[in-house]
């Protein structure tokens, strides 16, 4: 017979065994640019499905703001410094978060790189929408909305975000290639930043009288477009084709504000930016890039079961269940 000190032992084992158990799960870092868009938060929401999915734990931390290059690094390298067992990384500029990816290898930290790229090969696998053909989408639309020819502006993002300049880039050459009668006489960096959007913007259209047309390449820079255009009474005579949604966003679609939305799946992002993590701990081979296709959002499209999943994502369930 056991002694009882023994037996009461084995008693507390039992009890403390599955606590331990859940205390050593797997936990990955998923580290955003910032945390302000509603685009964000639907990607933490795909993260954290893959992880219940897989009976893992993801730690969700970025900088407030996508400008802060330096929260950014120093959330990587603490974070490495915990040794999770992964990290998903959006990182906000494309040259900034090498030396950190390059420390998060050198510490055998497996990486994904998701929504904008980096100039490294040190990662799992890339994650993104495919942006540059999300910049042609607008171009087309915007272009053939005022009928081919006109003056049109870009609103940009900011240097340095892969993502954003691949738009951008895609909108531009696509006008080059396309619609020669069609000119962009303005490009401006809102920053990330509604204000700074908004601001940009007036000073565009008070420059260009006769402006035509304007592509948003983001959430932030959208919504200062759009208000830009609603301040000075030009709703109905400048087409603003913008990218990424919020409610208010989708409210303006629908009153013809803005003419169309290009739309990401932040959700998929957040999603198979952790399962790549997974599968090649699991000694499966992802795919070394992984481009989701951007879709076209108007009027005649938003509700649309598949358009609405879009721009209206069940993501407080996931966020509620934390």
């Amino acid at each position: 017979m056991a002694h009882p000190w023994v037996a009461s032992g084995l008693l507390w084992l039992a009890i403390l065994a599955p606590a331990c158990r859940r205390s050593h799960r797997r936990v990955y870092a998923v580290i955003p640019k910032g945390q302000a868009h509603v685009f964000w938060q639907t990607v933490h929401a795909g993260a954290l499905a893959a992880a219940q999915e897989a009976g893992v734990e993801i730690v969700w931390n970025g900088p407030a703001v996508e400008t802060d290059l330096t929260g950014q690094i120093a959330i990587v390298d603490d974070f490495i410094a915990r040794h999770v067992d992964g990290i998903e990384l959006a990182p906000s500029d494309k040259d900034a978060l090498v030396p950190a990816i390059h420390r998060a290898h050198q510490a055998n930290i497996p990486l994904s790189v998701i929504d904008s790229g980096a100039a490294t090969d040190e990662y799992v696998s890339f994650v993104a929408t495919d942006n540059y053909g999300g910049g042609t989408l607008a171009a087309r639309r915007l272009a053939e909305r005022i009928g081919k020819r006109g003056e049109v502006a870009v609103i940009g993002v900011l240097p340095g975000a892969a993502s954003t300049l691949a738009r951008e880039q895609g909108f531009r050459d696509t006008i080059a290639k396309e619609f020669p009668e069609v000119r962009v006489v303005a490009f401006q960096y809102g920053m990330s930043d509604r204000a700074r959007s908004l601001s940009v913007t007036e000073d565009i259209l008070a420059a260009h009288p006769g402006l035509a047309g304007l592509f948003a390449s983001n959430e932030s820079s959208t919504i200062g477009a759009d208000q830009a255009i609603k301040s000075r009474g030009l709703s109905g005579q400048i087409t603003l084709v913008g990218f990424d949604s919020s409610p208010s966003l989708i409210d303006d679609l629908r009153a013809g504000t803005i003419d169309a939305l290009v739309l990401q799946n932040p959700f998929q992002i957040g999603y198979q930016g952790l399962k790549v993590l997974l599968d090649a701990q699991s000694g499966r081979q992802p795919p070394r890039r992984i481009d989701l296709p951007p879709t076209l959002v108007t009027r005649d499209n938003i509700d649309q079961p598949a358009i609405r999943e879009l721009w209206n994502p069940d993501f407080a369930r996931y966020l509620e269940s934390r």
